[in-house]
């Protein structure tokens, strides 16, 4: 059976593709996982700052398409690049693996930042982050693949990367420092893959729920559940982690203001990890002034 991969050209995305075949040889040795490379938006523009652009979904929207429209039989990403709905005529099939999620430093450990330290990074989420545990600092925009991003680091005192793309390339820096979510709180499903199908697609469904992680795929629908519930329209930064706990998902959630002088946290335990995602979101926006930091923002 040969199924088309539908993934952009970047390292770290190739490698993704790779993983899947890897894992679906594992259980289907007669599969064949034909890699179909996409140029999405957010890899044609590399210089706008990816809140100007729209945000998620800069780089997966073409590769949806191409699933969409017949050139492809799946979508593979990085699950931290989808927005919280699904298109029409798609399905979320599998969550395959996560590797780590948490965000890491690069150049400079944490403790050892200097009073008004230069962090490179292009997420307003890790800006507001970390602006808000050290308002001294200055923050300069980055953009391109890691590898682009890493080869700039001597530039600044730091420069913050996914921990995830730095072990799935064997990529090893001199310092790297990886913060706890207590420091920087992960973007929704961040080190964490996901694999996309036609809805009516059944042969092809079938096939990736054999490599679903049920671990991964549950934080990970808690995580995206209370992205959904704040709402499309929210353009402020937005973090989110959960873990399992026996049979229970503990997921923390956050909303902030863009420059980090506001942050709101809360961490909830729940068997049902969606409605936890939902109720966490709901909590901030309703109980914790999340509804005017928005309209302010």
């Amino acid at each position: 059976m040969r199924i088309r991969a539908a993934t952009r050209g970047s390292a770290l995305a190739r490698w993704q593709v790779d993983r899947l075949a890897e894992l679906l040889a594992t259980v289907f040795p007669d599969v064949t996982l034909e890699p179909v490379v996409v140029e999405t938006a957010g890899d044609r523009d590399q210089v706008t700052p990816l809140d100007e652009m729209g945000g998620q979904g800069v780089f997966v929207k073409e590769v949806q398409a191409a699933v969409l429209d017949g050139r492809a039989d799946v979508a593979v990403h990085s699950a931290k690049d989808l927005p919280a709905a699904t298109p029409d005529g798609l399905m979320l099939a599998a969550v395959p693996e996560r590797a780590d999620a948490r965000d890491a430093l690069v150049g400079c450990r944490w403790a050892d930042l200097g009073p008004g330290a230069t962090v490179a990074t292009g997420s307003i989420r890790r800006r507001a982050h970390l602006s808000h545990l050290r308002p001294d600092l200055a923050f300069s925009g980055l953009r391109g693949n890691i590898e682009t991003r890493l080869s700039k680091a001597e530039g600044f005192d730091a420069v913050v990367v996914a921990a995830a793309a730095l072990d799935r390339l064997g990529l090893v820096p001199d310092i790297v420092d990886r913060l706890d979510p207590t420091v920087l709180l992960p973007q929704v499903a961040q080190g964490a893959l996901a694999v996309e199908c036609r809805s009516g697609d059944v042969d092809v469904g079938e096939v990736l729920k054999a490599v679903q992680d049920p671990v991964a795929r549950r934080a990970v629908d808690a995580e995206r559940a209370f992205l959904a519930e704040l709402g499309a329209g929210c353009d402020l930064p937005i973090a989110a982690h959960a873990v399992l706990d026996g049979d229970e998902v503990v997921l923390i959630g956050a909303v902030s203001s863009s420059d980090g002088s506001v942050l709101l946290r809360e961490q909830r335990r729940s068997v049902d990890g969606e409605a936890l995602g939902r109720a966490v979101a709901r909590h901030l926006l309703d109980d914790r002034g999340g509804v005017g930091l928005m309209e302010a923002g």
